[in-house]
């Protein structure tokens, strides 16, 4: 399986920080960078080609990709020119060569232990599946899911009435089997809206809900963390040093053999 990685964005909540250097740029463990940190949780999932879209800062991602390779993992860039004017379902759309067959698709800000994407992809097989997690109250910036009792996504958007909200995505999702192609027929379809530039690719997936099951992976209890803020940044920095000192981290998949 391949995964899609959406890294085109600067971060401007981050300035000073990502004034010159991208927001999966930033270190988070001990110099190892959010795209880095990223690319070893995949490799050691078993994921063995990753395409990671780039925008701003670009040259410095195909950079440290060069330097820096994930071993068991091969990588390559795909680079988005509407990345300051446009939100990430354009992004995607760009990416879509790359959604032939079976893929992850992963925001660039999202960081997550390993057990996170082994409950993803040990998920019974559907067409698409959200990524989700609970907590007790949402804000404005959640992505949030509406679920059915079976965990079937009815909706997700960040608009949502709260006495829809289930729970919300994480910025994970699978496609398998028929899923690839619903989606990228989706966002051919998609992009003919004028205001295509500034949606998100899950207002995709919501309408795909409508049509088509749509499932959800809970991983309640497990740990992860979304990059938008200072905040967020020393949070993620401390979740992965909690990571490591509870557990080492694995070697990748191809180097215990499978």
């Amino acid at each position: 399986m391949k995964a899609v990685v959406l890294s085109a964005g600067q971060g401007k909540r981050l300035l000073p920080l990502t004034a010159e250097k991208p927001k999966c740029l930033l270190p988070v463990r001990q110099g190892e960078t959010i795209l880095a940190a990223q690319l070893r949780s995949l490799a050691r999932c078993g994921i063995e080609r990753a395409v990671v879209v780039t925008g701003f800062g670009a040259d410095g991602v195909d950079a440290q990709l060069a330097g820096s390779p994930v071993p068991g993992l091969a990588t390559e860039t795909l680079f988005n020119p509407f990345y300051g004017s446009s939100d990430n379902l354009m992004t995607c759309w760009l990416a879509r060569g790359a959604m032939t067959d079976d893929f992850v698709l992963l925001n660039g800000d999202t960081l997550f232990e390993d057990a996170v994407l082994e409950t993803l992809l040990a998920s019974p097989p559907a067409p698409v599946t959200v990524t989700t997690d609970r907590k007790e109250q949402y804000d404005a910036d959640d992505m949030k899911v509406s679920l059915d009792a079976s965990g079937r996504v009815l909706a997700v958007d960040k608009e949502l009435p709260t006495a829809m909200v289930s729970a919300e995505s994480i910025g994970l999702l699978s496609f398998r089997g028929s899923g690839p192609k619903l989606f990228v027929d989706a966002l051919e379809q998609a992009v003919r809206d004028p205001a295509a530039m500034r949606r998100w690719y899950l207002s995709v997936v919501s309408g795909l809900a409508q049509a088509t099951a749509v499932e959800s992976a809970s991983i309640a209890g497990l740990w992860w963390q979304e990059v938008d803020s200072p905040a967020d940044l020393e949070a993620a920095r401390r979740g992965l040093a909690a990571q490591d000192a509870r557990e080492p981290r694995r070697p990748p998949r191809h180097a215990l053999g499978r």
